[in-house]
């Protein structure tokens, strides 16, 4: 029996491994076997010197940085109050915080652009006009950060929900309290600690999804690093490839390093 249940588990890695290796090999040797020339790099080499890669890494990165942080700052604080306060709550809040897995990206998108264009209309003669203005800003484009925030919503409520589970929330914060913490003491100093994992669950969750989103910044007119891509496929099919390869690789290394750091984290809390 255990035999048969480790041949299956061959089969089923072997068989996903297919299902993820295969097309990036293909990728990568559309990037690199060039008609006429052969083997070559000059797709990979030429990234960083193309017009738009580094202003447009750098602004997912930083979109996803602040992404990372608002939406940390508005849902650690309010599941530990909902678990401490009111447990009753949690299906409402769980249903609420999935609502964006339920909201095509095309409806959400077009109720942000119908928001954006109502208010300048409306509000022309009030102080609200600037703010407009300040959200859709292109250099930060503010109004991506809180799209980003809402449909994040259901990744970080899932892992932070997960690590919350797994430790005593209750106990820890009346062991804080007890000895003369405040409650935003209490939460920083004896619970986030015991978060480690989750937090960095959610902020890797968060950060894949900014990276690879592409409707809600395109259709409002941004250019973040994946409307990049697509732009530059229209013209450099293979250069486009090449940077979906990279950005790939680079997001399975952080998962691989994310994994690792949680394992050590749990080896050194089991051994203390």
């Amino acid at each position: 029996m255990a035999r048969r249940l480790t041949l299956w588990r061959w089969i089923v890695l072997g068989l996903a491994a297919l299902y993820f290796l295969v097309p990036l090999g293909a990728s990568v040797i559309f990037t690199v076997d060039v008609p006429g020339q052969g083997v070559t790099f000059d797709a990979y080499t030429k990234i960083l010197s193309t017009d738009g890669f580094l202003t447009s890494l750098l602004l997912s990165l930083e979109l996803a940085v602040a992404t990372i942080a608002v939406v940390l700052l508005l849902m650690v604080p309010a599941m530990v109050a909902l678990r401490l306060g009111a447990p009753r709550l949690r299906p409402v809040v769980e249903v609420v915080c999935s609502l964006p897995l339920v909201v095509p990206p095309i409806a959400f998108v077009a109720g942000i652009a119908t928001v954006l264009k109502w208010g300048p209309e409306y509000l022309s003669r009030t102080p609200l006009f600037e703010t407009f203005v300040v959200i859709q800003d292109d250099s930060f484009p503010v109004v991506l950060v809180l799209a980003y925030v809402v449909m994040a919503l259901p990744f970080v409520y899932r892992a932070l929900d997960a690590g919350l589970r797994a430790i005593d929330v209750r106990t820890l914060v009346e062991a804080a309290r007890s000895c003369g913490a405040s409650w935003p003491q209490a939460l920083v100093r004896a619970v986030l600690p015991n978060l480690r994992g989750a937090l960095l669950n959610a902020a890797f969750l968060t950060l894949a999804l900014v990276l690879g989103e592409f409707t809600v910044a395109s259709l409002l007119g941004f250019r973040p690093f994946a409307v990049w891509i697509y732009d530059v496929g229209g013209s450099q099919a293979q250069m486009s490839v090449a940077v979906s390869v990279l950005s790939l690789l680079v997001t399975w290394a952080l998962l691989l390093a994310l994994a690792g750091a949680g394992g050590r984290n749990r080896t050194a809390s089991s051994r203390g």
